[in-house]
């Protein structure tokens, strides 16, 4: 009799799309700097039930990945809200930390979730520059600051450091991940942090996420089927397509080839 006069449920929607730590100047991916502003827009919508995220990201840069979740946290906390994260395509590595922000997490049963780990990678042109005959100069004030460089032989020193970096932010990831889950992983299956990636499907059976669905349905379930979705994304300003298009090209395809290679690890 008085469902007529029943206030319809508003719910904050966040889309967090592309390379975390690739957005430059005129590059389409995450940073903590470009969505900042959206986040707390999202958050500050008093009306709202939740604040749901929408995320589809390789990873990138373990800062960025760490800001933007510390952030998330914080503004749930501040403005008493829930958050619900769904994966897309991919929600790997720093994309993975990023969702556990989320009191939930879903994701598609062909989403690719977890890689919960740390890499490093570059080539190495040593045997190159000794048969073009080009001899490599480094001059350097502090003895390791020539560490990794491409050019020269490595070093088992160097070598050593870096992995003890590794280590460092790999515990950091394992923190946020055991913070977030806690007694929802399954750690008695397989090693959940060995930087391997799986399905939806078996993301949910390990704990790594929570159940299976993308944001329409599952906040229709939750709120009802006449939810108000309110989108909270940033846009890209005329000027700013403008001065991409006139960019250095040369710039924008090295761009382009690097953001490829990090989706191409999950096979996109």
């Amino acid at each position: 009799m008085f469902s007529f006069f029943k206030k319809k449920k508003i719910v904050a929607h966040l889309k967090l799309s592309g390379v975390i730590g690739n957005a430059g100047k005129f590059k389409q991916g995450i940073d903590f700097a470009g969505q900042e502003e959206q986040i707390k827009k999202a958050f500050s919508l008093k009306k709202a039930a939740c604040v749901a995220i929408s995320i589809n990201s390789p990873g990138g840069s373990p800062v960025q990945s760490h800001l933007i979740y510390s952030f998330i946290r914080q503004q749930a906390k501040k403005h008493k809200k829930k958050v619900i994260v769904f994966a897309e395509d991919v929600a790997a590595s720093g994309g993975y930390l990023i969702s556990c922000a989320g009191d939930e997490i879903y994701a598609n049963s062909s989403s690719i979730i977890g890689s919960i780990g740390v890499i490093y990678s570059s080539f190495g042109f040593t045997e190159l520059i000794k048969k073009i005959g080009v001899e490599r100069r480094v001059h350097t004030a502090g003895k390791n600051k020539s560490t990794l460089d491409p050019f020269l032989e490595e070093k088992n020193e160097d070598i050593e450091r870096l992995k003890n970096i590794q280590l460092d932010l790999h515990k950091d990831f394992i923190d946020v991940v055991e913070k977030s889950r806690g007694s929802k992983l399954n750690k008695s299956d397989v090693e959940l942090f060995s930087g391997e990636f799986w399905s939806g499907s078996k993301a949910k059976s390990l704990g790594l996420i929570d159940g299976i669905g993308n944001a329409h349905e599952i906040l229709k379930d939750k709120f009802g089927e006449d939810v108000i979705i309110k989108k909270f994304e940033k846009s890209k300003g005329w000027l700013s397509q403008k001065l991409s298009s006139s960019s250095n090209q040369v710039d924008q395809i090295a761009s382009i080839l690097d953001e490829r290679s990090i989706w191409q690890r999950y096979g996109f």
